[in-house]
């Protein structure tokens, strides 16, 4: 909250063309700590970020997409006030990240990558739909695998593709459960279930974020 106010308060004392320079340069050193932190996961290190509260939903979605290079492409659709706990925060946050990247590589560039959230007795669900081509059921399975954690021979992923082991291993580390499945947008869609024990007993006293639909437009505050 007090990051808005700053950046309200830059851009009325420097105008919108320089707090979209600053917002621009902030964007671009998130990009970079995604890579910095894919590389040491991928090593057996860990990110080098972490947080001591809990983090609510909406703020982990952003978070995720201010870290990838096609952020406003993606618009995010969020009904609900759950939070993950903190220690579970960054790892989660990064997760989604990886998989909106790989969604936003995989699609045409000038098409929506659109990623819904809605809590469920099992935990939360978050999918995360592109409208590329189809995926080759040797190419699911192939993505299947890298996700799962299992896949130890990194040498046969490359490029975003590195971002699926990432994923493999984050969810492996924190019991989530990501598969994938033909979209309805004539893509491919990722499922993400973040269970129970991962979600922070006490919910902000803020009010609830049901049906609240927003996209990854500039001048938004997150954790990056």
């Amino acid at each position: 909250v007090s990051m808005l106010a700053d950046l309200r308060e830059m851009q009325d004392r420097h105008g919108e063309e320089v707090l979209g320079d600053l917002l621009r340069l902030d964007h671009s050193t998130s990009q970079l700590g995604l890579i910095t932190d894919r590389l040491a996961l991928l090593m057996g290190g860990r990110s080098s970020r972490a947080w001591n509260r809990p983090i609510v939903m909406e703020s982990i979605l952003r978070g995720a997409v201010g870290r990838i290079a096609a952020y406003r492409r993606v618009r995010m659709h969020c009904s609900t006030d759950a939070a993950i706990s903190g220690y579970a925060a960054e790892g989660v946050m990064h997760l989604l990240a990886e998989l909106m990247d790989n969604a936003a590589n995989f699609s045409p560039p000038i098409d929506e990558v659109h990623v819904y959230v809605e809590e469920r007795t099992a935990g939360i669900v978050v999918t995360i739909e592109d409208s590329g081509l189809k995926m080759a059921d040797a190419a699911m399975r192939h993505a299947e695998e890298a996700v799962s954690g299992r896949m130890n021979d990194l040498a046969s992923l490359q490029g975003t593709r590195l971002g699926l082991a990432v994923v493999g291993r984050l969810a492996a580390k924190y019991g989530v459960g990501v598969s994938y499945r033909p979209s309805s947008r004539g893509g491919t869609g990722v499922v993400v279930l973040v269970p129970p024990q991962l979600l922070a007993q006490q919910r902000d006293p803020g009010p609830a974020l049901t049906g609240r639909t927003f996209g990854g437009g500039r001048g938004h505050a997150v954790p990056g």
